[in-house]
């Protein structure tokens, strides 16, 4: 069940009841592709970083080790050791990124594995299953995500046919949730809305799967090609035709700016590779911009990476020893930047939420982004 509990503009503080725990909102969830944070980072660091989800990936997971083997094993919760939240995207985007590998039908998606090329099919009814036999808190419908850019005529025929998918996955989900041997009997379900940069196409989708009634709803297909202007116009315009008591979620996005816009223009659960994958370039985040941690003048720097930050990284190591980590190859500086920027992004999101709750959002916003821009 989904409260909200604030508005501040259209700034929305929310707070999401699951079975596997209470999702505060705006909430950053971190992402575990293969059901862990990539650059060494256990459970038991996320716990102490201040995660509230976990986000999965349901094709990777399928693939490899196979979504039967964990649900043997008691679902991804038990699998992978954690307690809270989870949520598993429904494969759809993976899927469609393997272009050369892959055939649309209306029954759903052949394509060939990019481990091992062996050929599988996914539909709304399998990608509910193997969503099912992980056993995540919430579950991703199966959507197509179409190509940037793609005309008219192509976008439209795109979100018609992903609608009547929301309309399997529902289906499917409910008869799943019945059966006695289901692990999560309470998995939830996000549609997605869908229609590019169109719109028209975006509000009429929105509007059609508001009808539907899920638990929470997605904006899919952004952060693909378009400009931030475009994307935040887009958001702008779809956010008010999404079920306001509901949760909204931006998938894939983003920078600390792209989150600070969108929980601006009503979204509240965000996820992006960015805190980790720049992490292990040897990127930092901080309140006063990016840190290339890599750079010459932090070889005898004995500061922390950002100074009155709380997270494992900044209360025992300075920016020399990381430097010199990365530069030796040694796995333990990819893993505390890791450390570092998921904390950062955790922080943020509860300044967000208190700021909102204090009805001060737009001067958090202009006074973070204004920081924010001192390293340049």
């Amino acid at each position: 069940m989904y409260q909200l509990i604030h508005r501040d503009g259209r700034a929305k503080r929310g707070r999401l009841t699951t079975v596997h725990g209470v999702i505060e909102t705006p909430v950053f969830m971190n992402v575990g592709t293969a059901a862990a944070i990539k650059g060494a980072v256990s459970t038991m660091d996320l716990y102490e970083i201040g995660t509230q989800v976990e986000l999965s990936n349901t094709y990777h997971l399928h693939v490899r080790p196979g979504d039967q083997v964990v649900k043997q094993l008691g679902g991804l919760h038990r699998f992978m050791n954690w307690e809270r939240p989870i949520l598993t995207d429904s494969g759809g985007f993976q899927v469609f990124s393997l272009a050369g590998l892959r055939k649309i039908r209306e029954e759903g998606v052949y394509f060939h594995s990019h481990v091992d090329g062996k050929k599988i099919f996914m539909g709304p009814e399998e990608s509910m299953q193997i969503q099912s036999n992980l056993a995540s808190t919430i579950a991703m419908a199966f959507d197509e995500c179409p190509p940037y850019p793609a005309t008219r005529e192509y976008m439209t025929n795109s979100v018609d046919r992903t609608t009547r998918w929301l309309v399997r996955c529902k289906t499917e989900m409910e008869k799943l949730n019945r059966i006695e041997t289901t692990i999560n009997r309470h998995q939830l379900l996000f549609g997605i809305n869908q229609g590019g940069t169109f719109a028209d196409i975006r509000i009429d989708h929105a509007k059609r799967i508001s009808e539907l009634e899920l638990d929470g709803y997605a904006l899919g297909g952004l952060a693909v090609g378009e400009s931030h202007e475009e994307m935040y116009s887009i958001i702008e315009q779809t956010v008010p035709y999404l079920p306001l008591e509901k949760p909204t979620y931006l998938m894939g996005v983003g920078t600390p700016a792209n989150i600070l816009e969108a929980v601006d223009r009503g979204v509240d659960f965000f996820d992006c590779v960015y805190p980790s994958r720049n992490g292990r370039h040897g990127h930092a985040y901080t309140n006063q911009g990016k840190r290339n941690l890599l750079n010459a003048q932090y070889e005898l720097d004995d500061r922390p990476i950002e100074e009155g930050c709380g997270c494992p990284a900044c209360r025992s190591y300075s920016r020399a020893y990381i430097r010199h980590l990365l530069k030796a190859k040694e796995m333990l500086g990819l893993r505390l930047l890791v450390l570092h920027n998921l904390y950062f992004y955790n922080t943020m999101m509860s300044e967000i939420r208190e700021a909102i709750e204090q009805d001060r959002y737009q001067a958090y916003k202009k006074e973070k982004l204004d920081r924010m821009k001192e390293l340049g």
